[in-house]
């Protein structure tokens, strides 16, 4: 967004109140559910056994996929509320949002087609944390924060996080000190819009 004729979306970008959003939303809710995971392992065991998605045996991989899945989203989580590592941490979300939530709806559809239940119906715990969950409700859920996430991952802002109040102790940054924009060829670490200074109306001259 370097002028004021820059595309919409460039400017709602450049805003940082989408990441923000992103951020904040998404990180919370993963620090949330990870809590919950970590506070009761042995039920997201046997969550994760019930989408038969791995092998039982060696059990150790079964088992040290829950314990170590929960401390993951706590930690990308945790790095979205400050803004840090922000598209590595949203990425990997994006991943485990992509895996689970289609495990979730195959799931879903096997139990509407043995046991005849009404999709709308179905109702199961999903391991996510927060026990038996209306399914059509989880995977609403769950796309709203892939949305969400990607939106994280794709911005080039940086206003309002610790990665900007970082970069700005760094002389080469990919983003502006000023305005937390993503720019390729900062002039003293700022953008090409903040490095410029504003034009002087035709008609008046400087004093």
């Amino acid at each position: 967004m370097q002028t004021n004729n820059s595309p919409l979306l460039r400017q709602i970008d450049q805003s940082g109140v989408p990441l923000l959003l992103a951020r904040l939303i998404v990180g919370c809710v993963f620090v949330y559910m990870g809590a919950l995971k970590v506070a009761d392992p042995f039920e997201f065991l046997k969550a994760i056994r019930q989408f038969q998605m791995m092998p039982e045996t060696p059990g150790l991989l079964l088992n040290s996929t829950a314990i170590v899945l929960p401390w993951l989203e706590i930690f990308a989580g945790v790095a979205l509320v400050l803004g840090v590592f922000i598209r590595g941490a949203a990425a990997m979300l994006i991943v485990m949002l992509c895996v689970f939530t289609p495990a979730i709806l195959i799931r879903a559809l096997s139990i509407q087609a043995t046991a005849g239940t009404p999709f709308f119906d179905i109702k199961f715990d999903c391991g996510c944390g927060g026990g038996p969950v209306i399914i059509w409700k989880k995977l609403l859920e769950n796309f709203g924060l892939i949305v969400l996430a990607f939106v994280a991952f794709v911005s080039r802002s940086r206003r309002f996080t610790l990665d900007l109040w970082l970069s700005r102790r760094v002389a080469h940054s990919g983003y502006c000190h000023l305005c937390g924009y993503a720019a390729p060829r900062p002039v003293a670490g700022l953008c090409e819009r903040c490095a410029t200074p504003p034009a002087i109306p035709a008609g008046l001259s400087a004093n």
